[in-house]
């Protein structure tokens, strides 16, 4: 019998794993799975063993990744402080009046807390419960209620700081401090789109959603002092990577103590002692889960990655890729409509850790910027985060929903299919945003393009 080839036996895990996922194997046990088997086949048990033994320690020692519990620990906090029920409520103030105006406002708030947290999910869920109750008692439609908190959510992955443009900085080794900058005028792109979307929606039908009436100038300039320190955080965290004088660990850690400040005195000031100690042990608990639930993807995927290295896998699709004679444009839109697909199925940074290793040689011998495809690529991760049948923000939305409508007695529940109905123009404004950064790079390579320090 023939000894399969190495590309040969790379096909094979690839197909294991494809076969473990849909099974409903979690990804990085999955890629674990996989990637151990063909490290086997190819090198043998000793080898192999000690090639995945070192991963976990090799992959979580760089100084690069001590950012992102830093990043997620700010956006607990603010939640926690309260900071996000007044942004929202100075948004509503403010915005209340145009067409659709608490669906404009929750854009705007999610944008605001999406630059003080790196979480997507976290994002949706703080403001379902901030807007929910709010806009379904001003009539709005539960599907547009639950489509604009999902797709609001998505902007976290974009808007700086975000933890997936940390991974992607990672697995392909660019600058982080220039990708967090290069997602901010893309993500201000993305809130323009959206709100578009939203006005027009509302005023071909009102009944969507109206406008909120009779809000006093005075009432608006009340409600700016609960925006400020988060506008003190991003201030901070933008002009300390803008100007070079703080690594994106250390802008993380000053914006964690500002934000660990006004929670300490916030709790102080209202005297909420026993409050303070919990919510700061929910805090820290909850910061660690996610980042450990991300450490341990970059692990096991990551040892499928080695194998994928060994098989060749990465260099055999590079040249098969840079050898067809089409246009490179034709060829990025096929990756972006595979990235698409897989997200269907997959976690965004799963997906990115397991594909890019592969794809991303291949789309820098085509002569595109890595920056400007690590915020690309990390916008078709935001569109998957609201498309069936996984759309995690989506199963966020609606069961955020439900844990509302049992606690408060009211009928807040929003079914998942009418989240899905309401993300479906959403999704369509974030292929047009897709296309307005692909016939205009310099919307994305702009700010990076005249930071201080890489």
């Amino acid at each position: 019998m023939t000894p399969l080839d190495d590309f040969t036996i790379g096909l094979l895990g690839v197909g294991l794993l494809i076969v473990l996922v849909l099974s409903g194997m979690r990804v990085y046990v999955a890629a674990a799975i996989a990637g151990f088997t063909g490290l086997v086949l190819l090198k043998g048990w000793g080898p192999a063993a000690a090639i995945v033994g070192t991963i976990p320690h090799s992959k979580t020692v760089t100084y690069t990744l001590s950012v992102l519990p830093l990043f997620i620990l700010i956006g607990f906090l603010a939640f926690y402080s309260g900071l996000t029920k007044q942004l929202f409520e100075a948004a509503r103030r403010w915005l209340g009046w145009v067409p659709g105006g608490l669906a404009v406002s929750t854009v705007f708030a999610s944008a605001g807390f999406a630059a003080v947290s790196g979480a997507s999910t976290a994002t949706a869920a703080v403001f379902s419960r901030t807007a929910i109750p709010d806009m379904l008692r001003h009539g709005y439609k539960p599907s547009l209620t639950a489509g604009v908190i999902a797709a609001g959510g998505t902007l976290a992955s974009l808007i700086p700081p975000s933890a997936i443009l940390v991974v992607y900085a990672i697995i392909v080794e660019q600058s982080v401090g220039k990708l967090l900058l290069a997602g901010l005028l893309p993500g201000l792109v993305s809130v323009l789109v959206y709100v578009i979307l939203i006005v027009s929606m509302c005023c071909v039908k009102p009944e969507l959603g109206r406008s909120i009436a009779n809000v006093t100038w005075k009432q608006r300039f009340v409600s700016l002092p609960g925006v400020l320190p988060i506008v003190l955080v991003v201030l901070t965290i933008f002009g300390a990577l803008y100007t070079g004088f703080a690594s994106p660990t250390e802008a993380g850690a000053l914006g964690a103590a500002i934000v660990f400040v006004i929670f300490v005195g916030k709790s102080f000031l209202h005297g909420s002692f026993k409050d303070f100690r919990s919510n700061l042990r929910e805090t820290l608990m909850e910061t660690a889960k996610l980042t450990v639930m991300i450490f341990t993807l970059i692990w096991g995927v990551f040892i499928f990655v080695r194998f994928l290295g060994f098989a060749t896998l990465p260099e055999t699709f590079t040249s098969w890729i840079v050898s067809l004679d089409v246009s490179p444009l034709l060829i990025m839109i096929c990756i972006l409509l595979a990235y698409a697909i897989l997200g269907m199925f997959m976690d965004a940074i799963g997906m990115l850790i397991l594909t890019l290793p592969v794809v991303f040689p291949a789309v820098i011998a085509l002569g595109y910027d890595p920056i400007w495809f690590g915020i690309i690529v990390v916008k078709m991760a935001e569109i998957c985060l609201i498309t069936p049948p996984i759309g995690l923000n989506c199963f966020v939305v609606a069961g955020v929903s439900r844990e509302l409508s049992s606690a408060t007695g009211h009928s807040m529940a929003i079914p998942l299919q009418d989240v899905y109905k309401g993300v479906l123009p959403f999704f369509v404004a974030d292929i047009a945003t897709v296309a307005i950064l692909l016939a205009f790079p310099g919307i994305v390579l702009w700010l990076p393009n005249t930071m201080s320090v890489n």
